[in-house]
């Protein structure tokens, strides 16, 4: 199947010749569906909290915050090509939609607006204005998100990156430093630096904080093969192999180079104003709050475990109504400890108002148990698809990761992933179609063994920029 050539190539991305087979073998047997048994709810799987358990889980993670190593980890990589997908038909076919209109009915409404009118003269056309955007001038068209002006101040407006900034300083402080790391596409790095170095200081003195930021790029070695729709390999012009970055679920591998204490993962899209962020403190640090107490409890219970005669029945009925991990009736102390010595996650998960975006459900598991997972539509059977109809909540991607043990080292995350959570999807290259697989996703698949704990947070928390129209939201003017 592979000539010299394709070897050298596997090798130069970091793969093996079996990684690469089973990647081919996945396109012919497909991924299978998981066990959905039931959609998560307040009362089952759901943690609701009140607010006496709010402010004790906000003060217990201020109390042990200056004493660990907090990061905040944003997947901001690629171009924002989704969020401009109307204005590129509008320049590019003369589609003009409904968005086009809202979009210059009200283009001084949005932040970028100053830097907008620089590029184009007071009698500037509607086709101008917006190639302005998209193309020559602000060129957000090929920029990702986080380089997209959101948000207008009266001392400076500013960009995506900015806000997980002020963010990090408000909720994700060790000690006086605030640790942010950024997963990029290398050609976008450069842009990224600038607006740092210009900004970083800044906020630095704003909010009496030390910033250290840090970038990672896709690693070339989660990329997977690209077949034809017969299943062949897929090869380019010049008769190389084509490789495909295998979408966010690969940023486990950048996830694990992190060394921290606990994890904040949030999307770089997911910010709002200054004015509306006090939710999103309040609850980021109750997410991390519960984690806390959560590992406190697995901890001890996994010393009592090594050291034998301890009440099993009391560490079970932990494991069952905290970490929501349902037990075969059979479990005994070496059951008990494997469900202990994992990676925890605490999640937000939001009242589901028709956003779009995966749910959690109780997903049982080959060994007998059953635990929450967050669950995309493809995952899911066709006959299954009305247990995701009735789910009352939806994953807005706002976790907190717990990825030390009970001896204080870092558990290897690339052992708690569920290889058989991928899934195919066709694209084309060059005029010509081709199937693409992409690695289960970070808080799908990348995280299926971890322990999974759902906390309800606000919709308040919530303010994804999808289309470039929703910067004229209430949560970002």
């Amino acid at each position: 199947m592979f000539n010299k050539e394709d070897l050298q190539q596997i090798q130069e991305h970091g793969l093996t010749v079996e990684q690469v087979e089973q990647q081919i073998e996945n396109f012919r047997n497909g991924f299978p569906y998981l066990k959905i048994v039931r959609a998560a709810a307040v009362g089952d799987g759901v943690l609701k909290l009140d607010e006496e358990q709010l402010s004790k889980a906000v003060a217990r993670y201020d109390a042990a915050s200056a004493a660990m190593r907090v990061v905040k980890f944003v997947p901001a990589s690629g171009a924002a090509t989704r969020m401009f997908k109307e204005l590129f038909e509008f320049v590019n076919e003369d589609k003009r939609g409904k968005g086009i209109d809202t979009l210059l009915d009200n283009i001084e409404k949005f932040a970028f607006w100053p830097e907008l009118s620089q590029y184009i003269t007071p009698d500037a056309s509607e086709d101008e204005i917006v190639e302005a955007i998209v193309k020559c001038g602000l060129c957000y068209g090929s920029k990702p998100k986080g380089l997209v002006t959101f948000h207008a101040y009266t001392d400076g407006n500013r960009k995506a990156v900015e806000e997980h900034l002020v963010e990090g300083a408000l909720y994700a402080r060790s000690g006086d430093e605030v640790y942010i790391h950024f997963t990029v596409s290398a050609e976008h790095m450069g842009g990224f630096w600038d607006v740092l170095g210009a900004t970083q200081p800044l906020y630095e003195e704003k909010f009496g904080v030390k910033y250290n930021i840090s970038f990672s790029v896709q690693k070339s070695s989660t990329d997977t093969i690209a077949v034809n729709p017969d299943n062949t390999p897929f090869r380019t012009d010049d008769g190389k192999l084509l490789f495909r970055p295998a979408g966010h679920g690969a940023l486990i591998e950048n996830l694990n180079d992190i060394e921290a204490d606990i994890i904040f993962v949030k999307n770089i899209d997911n910010v709002t104003t200054d004015a509306r962020k006090a939710d999103t403190v309040i609850y980021k640090k109750a997410l991390a709050g519960v984690l806390l107490e959560l590992q406190e409890q697995a901890f001890e219970y996994m010393k009592v475990l090594e050291v034998g005669g301890g009440d099993l029945q009391a560490i079970a009925d932990f494991v069952e109504n905290k970490l929501c991990v349902k037990l075969p009736a059979d479990y005994n102390s070496a059951v008990l400890k494997a469900v202990l010595d994992r990676p925890i996650r605490v999640c937000g998960v939001v009242r589901n108002q028709g956003e779009p975006g995966g749910g959690p459900f109780w997903v049982s598991s080959a060994n007998g148990t059953e635990s929450l997972q967050i669950a995309e539509s493809s995952q899911i059977a066709p006959e299954d698809m009305h247990l995701m109809q009735s789910a009352t909540h939806f994953n807005p991607v706002d976790l907190v990761c717990g990825v030390k043990d009970s001896r204080g080292r870092k558990f290897n995350l690339t052992e708690y992933t569920d290889p058989e959570t991928g899934f195919i999807s066709s694209k084309s290259s060059g005029g010509r179609d081709l199937r693409a697989q992409e690695l289960p996703g970070l808080w799908n698949g990348a995280m299926a063994n971890w322990n999974t704990v759902l906390v309800e947070v606000p919709i308040t928390t919530f303010s994804p920029v999808k289309v470039v129209q929703d910067l004229l939201r209430p949560e970002h003017q």
